[in-house]
């Protein structure tokens, strides 16, 4: 008999970590991915955590390749592993100018930003649609709304998979699939160099969330069926809303004075 499984990328730390670890406590068994030898330390942790007869498998997998999906999917097919939630969460951050990136690095981050989380949407999407029940979450970003300089490739990546997130939402609902996006702002995960005490006010301001809280948020909306993006705080749901605003000669303009 297959056991249900989460199935959690880029978890090693952070908000995939965390995601894993309140999926767990939901009751799924996890397979967990990530690029780096870290992902056993934190199977390890999970297990330390979790309830005894839960399984956690850890798989060092690059899903920056264009074969990641179909080998990701192939290994659950192999292993007899059914997932039942599938959360898109690997990415990586930056800010830059486009043509300052590495040929590398830019077909890095698309793969990983749209290429294969789209196509493991779509591989596991067929399972579920055949089954009549699952989970897909797709991490995505507030970037996705912002047409601005030095996010181009980030924030470009970003929208193309907060847009198919909303199809795929709209086209499996009536087969019992749940498809949601989060679009977090900034997230407490050490990833931004600024004084604690910095981050301790950005907390309190509701302009950076915990992981605990941007997961707890992010879960309830997929297993209540949400349609909408989320963005957990209000500070960027007004942000997003001015910067739509903002037209493109003053973001020159704002760019000629160095301003960012």
């Amino acid at each position: 008999m297959k056991k249900h499984f989460a199935l959690v990328t880029g978890a090693s730390s952070g908000i995939g970590l965390e995601f894993a670890r309140q999926l767990a406590q939901r009751g799924y068994n996890l397979l967990i991915v990530s690029n780096v030898p870290e992902i056993e330390e934190a199977a390890k942790e999970l297990r330390s955590e979790g309830v005894k007869e839960l399984e956690v498998i850890p798989l060092q997998m690059d899903l920056g390749k264009q074969e990641a999906a179909r080998e990701l999917y192939a290994y659950t097919k192999k292993n007899e592993i059914e997932v039942e939630v599938l959360v898109n969460n690997a990415g990586v951050y930056h800010d830059k100018d486009i043509l300052d990136d590495s040929e590398g690095f830019t077909s890095l981050i698309m793969n990983l930003h749209m290429y294969t989380p789209a196509m493991l949407c779509y591989l596991f999407g067929k399972d579920m649609r055949e089954r009549r029940k699952g989970y897909i979450l797709n991490v995505c970003s507030v970037t996705s709304k912002m047409a601005a300089q030095r996010l181009g490739t980030y924030g470009g990546t970003k929208a193309f998979l907060s847009h198919f997130t909303r199809a795929l939402h709209i086209e499996l609902r009536k087969y019992g699939v749940h498809v949601t996006d989060v679009s977090p702002g900034a997230v407490d995960t050490g990833l931004y160099s600024i004084p604690p005490i910095m981050t301790k006010i950005g907390k309190c301001l509701g302009i950076i969330v915990s992981p605990q809280t941007l997961v707890r948020r992010a879960l309830r909306a997929l297993f209540w069926g949400w349609s909408k993006t989320t963005i957990p705080t209000i500070f960027w749901r007004v942000l997003c809303f001015i910067i739509l605003l903002i037209p493109t000669c003053v973001l020159r303009l704002i760019r000629r004075l160095g301003l960012f």
